[in-house]
């Protein structure tokens, strides 16, 4: 040890007068195995993958036959998946209507058709507008996505706490349902002039 010492202290000392330092520039010590622990880099984390996240399930699968979702593109996603649930929650809402206002009138709607008639009949046409207005508002002002949170994550006003994994695929798939179901209506109504319910018997 003494021997190897007083060598390394002569290389250090002719290291000093020939560079000025006596260690050297250790960024020149490109081979040296003291540099591999800080040379090696952690693994970098998967690219985000739309094919894996919530609504990818049987019997579809990840359904993207247009190929709007890019592997990587988080937020692209992220966008076209808010505009999926509220596509969604307001065809379910309109199918529903469809068929309700079959049967229910409110006070004052009592002379107002029903199906797509209803749109363009007073006061039905002035109902529709105040409707259109206060979706609007809410959209703009009250309804607005988190960057933070999930798409669609208005939190849980009733608190029913059923945001998981389970409730959110339900709700896709049944949203999925009622568009194609909300189309249907509106477009046999386009058709015939009857309602969803009279559709029935046609």
């Amino acid at each position: 040890n003494g021997r190897l010492a007083m060598m390394a202290i002569i290389g250090m000392f002719f290291q000093d007068g020939l560079t000025g330092s006596a260690w050297g520039d250790w960024s020149l010590y490109t081979s040296s195995p003291l540099r591999a622990a800080e040379e090696k880099e952690a693994p970098k984390p998967p690219p985000f993958d739309p094919a894996t996240q919530v609504g990818a399930m049987e019997p579809l699968g990840f359904f993207d036959p247009a190929g709007f979702s890019k592997v990587g593109d988080k937020d692209g996603f992220q966008s076209l998946r808010a505009a999926e649930i509220k596509h969604g929650r307001v065809a379910m809402m309109a199918a529903l209507g469809a068929v309700a206002q079959h049967y229910i009138k409110f006070p004052g709607f009592e002379s107002v058709p029903a199906g797509l008639g209803a749109v363009t009949t007073a006061p039905g046409s002035y109902g529709f507008a105040a409707l259109f207005l206060l979706s609007g508002a809410m959209e703009l002002a009250v309804w607005t996505q988190d960057p933070n949170k999930e798409a669609g994550d208005f939190g849980d006003p009733v608190g029913l706490g059923q945001y998981n994994e389970e409730m959110r695929n339900k709700e896709l798939n049944n949203g999925r349902f009622a568009m194609f179901a909300a189309l249907g209506i509106i477009s046999a109504d386009l058709l015939t002039g009857k309602d969803a319910i009279q559709q029935f018997g046609a």
